[in-house]
C-alpha cells in the first residue's frame, strides 16, 4: 500500500511536469511492481501447515502469499527480488502482550495499560491508547514478532479492551487488523482493588463479575426485543455495549487467572452466561486440565520465565508442554512487565517451552499457528500458505538456539528489518 501511494504522488508530480517522458512512468511502475515481489529460500522452511520443506521458496506478490514449495518445484519468476536464510518461519505472534500502551521508558507518560480510577471498565478502548511509535513496538518486530494481541492489562476486575495490530505502520490505523479482540478481566490477586478498594475478596470479584455480566445480559434483551424500533431500544451506554458483545458471543473474556480456585470460578462464570472466554496466564492450569479441557477453554501460558511469586509462585516451565499433551489449546505471551524492558519477547519464550517438554515444531506453533488460532486470525497469520498475509521471519540457525539471529523480517509482503539481532 505505501508503495502503490508513492507511485501515485510521482505520477501526480510528473503530471504537472508536462515535459516528463511517458517512460519514467514504466519505470516507476516497474519498480514498484518488483519491491512487491520477493523469493524466499531458506534451508529450511517451517510453513507450520505441513512437514517441514528441505530447500524451500516462499514466493510473495502484493502482501500476500503466493506460492511455497521445494526450489526443485517452485521457480524464482525474473525481477523478484531474493532472500536467502539458513531457516525460515511464519511472522511470530505474540498472544498477549501490553506492548503500545506500556512503554519502555516505564515513566507515567508512557503507561496506558491501566486506569486504576475503577475495578470495572470494559468500555476502555485499546485503540484510543496505542503508540504504534513505541520503540518496544520496533524492538519485537527486531526479533520476528510481527502480529501482538495488545491492550489494556491485568489489575483490575476488568481493565478495558484488547486489540490485534501488525508492529508496523507509524499510526494505529496503518497497524490494526482487529480493533477489538476481547474484554481483559483479571481474577485472584491482580483483581483485588488496592488500597481498601472494592473488591476486597475473591468473593466479592466473582459478585461484581456476575452483577455486571447480568446488566449486560439484560441490556442484550432489550436490545433484542426492541426490534427495529429505536424508540423501544435502551439508552446508549458504552459500557454494556462493550460488555454486549462478550455476552452475544461475539467476542470472548480474556481472564488473568493463576490460582487453580480461581481458574474453577472463571469456568463457572463461563457456563452460567454461556459466554467464550480465555484463560490467561494460568500458572497452576496443571491442576485442573481435566475441567479446562471439558469446557473447552484455550489457554495463554504467563511466560515461561515469569517471576514465581504471589499467585503465580506454583508456576512451572513445563505446564505448556503438559497442557499440550492434554489436548488444550495453548499459546505463549509476553505479557505485562511492571519493570524494564516493560516486555519479553516470545521468541525467547518459545525456546524456554522447547526445553521443557515441547518439541521444536509444537514450541513454533505456540507462537505461530496455534496462537492465530487461539485469536482468531488463522485466516490470515501463522503458517505459510497461499493467499495469506506474507509474514516471514529470516534466521541464520535455529530459532531457539541462542547463537543464532533473526536476519530478515518481511510484514504483509514488504520488508521491514533486515538487521542481525
Amino acid at each position: 500500500m505505501k508503495m502503490i501511494e508513492k507511485v501515485l504522488r510521482a505520477l501526480t508530480f510528473i503530471k504537472r511536469h508536462e515535459k516528463s517522458s511517458g517512460a519514467l512512468v514504466v519505470l516507476l511502475l516497474a519498480s514498484a511492481a518488483a519491491q512487491a515481489q520477493i523469493a524466499v529460500r531458506g534451508e529450511t522452511v517451517y510453513t507450520m501447515a505441513g512437514a517441514p520443506i528441505r530447500d524451500g521458496v516462499v514466493l510473495i506478490r502484493d502482501g500476500k502469499i503466493e506460492r511455497v514449495g521445494p526450489a526443485s518445484q517452485v521457480a524464482i519468476p525474473v525481477g523478484y527480488r531474493t532472500l536467502t536464510a539458513r531457516v525460515v518461519t511464519p511472522g511470530l505472534i505474540d498472544a498477549h502482550s501490553t506492548v503500545g500502551l506500556s512503554g519502555y521508558l516505564n515513566q507515567p507518560h508512557d503507561q496506558m495499560q491501566l486506569d486504576t480510577s475503577a475495578p470495572i471498565q470494559p468500555e476502555l478502548r485499546a485503540i484510543d491508547a496505542y503508540d504504534a511509535r513505541e520503540f518496544l513496538v520496533g524492538y519485537l518486530r527486531s526479533f520476528g514478532i510481527t502480529t501482538v494481541h495488545t491492550g489494556h492489562g491485568p489489575g483490575a476486575l476488568i481493565s478495558g479492551q484488547t486489540m490485534i495490530v501488525k508492529t508496523v505502520g507509524d499510526t494505529i490505523d496503518q497497524a490494526v487488523i482487529v480493533p477489538e479482540a476481547m474484554i481483559a478481566a483479571s481474577l485472584g490477586q491482580a483483581g483485588l482493588g488496592q488500597g481498601g478498594k472494592s473488591p476486597g475478596t475473591r468473593s466479592k470479584e466473582i459478585a461484581m463479575l456476575r452483577a455486571e455480566l447480568l446488566k449486560a445480559q439484560d441490556y442484550v434483551a432489550k436490545q433484542k426485543a426492541a426490534g427495529n424500533d429505536p424508540s423501544k431500544a435502551p439508552s446508549r451506554d458504552i459500557r454494556m455495549e462493550a460488555l454486549a458483545r462478550v455476552i452475544r458471543g461475539e467476542i470472548p473474556l480474556l481472564v488473568n487467572v493463576h490460582r487453580a480456585h480461581d481458574i474453577m470460578s472463571a469456568l463457572r462464570v463461563a457456563k452460567e452466561f454461556g459466554i467464550k472466554i480465555v484463560l490467561d496466564g494460568a500458572a497452576e492450569a496443571y491442576l485442573v486440565m481435566d475441567q479446562i479441557k471439558a469446557a473447552g477453554v484455550p489457554v495463554i501460558i504467563h511466560p515461561t520465565m515469569y517471576r514465581a511469586a504471589g499467585d503465580a509462585e506454583n508456576l512451572s516451565m513445563e505446564t505448556a508442554a503438559k497442557l499440550r499433551r492434554a489436548g488444550i489449546p495453548v499459546a505463549l505471551q509476553s505479557c505485562y512487565e511492571s519493570y524494564v524492558p516493560k516486555t519479553r519477547v516470545v521468541l525467547f519464550e518459545a525456546a524456554i517451552a522447547a526445553a521443557n517438554g515441547l518439541s521444536f515444531e509444537e514450541a513454533l506453533a505456540t507462537v505461530t499457528i496455534d496462537a492465530a488460532r487461539i485469536l482468531g486470525i488463522a485466516n490470515r497469520v501463522g503458517s505459510l500458505e497461499p493467499g495469506k498475509d506474507a509474514d516471514v521471519v529470516l534466521f541464520d540457525g535455529d530459532p531457539f538456539e541462542y547463537t543464532s539471529h533473526v536476519t530478515g523480517v518481511i510484514i504483509n509482503g514488504q520488508v521491514a528489518s533486515e538487521e542481525r539481532r
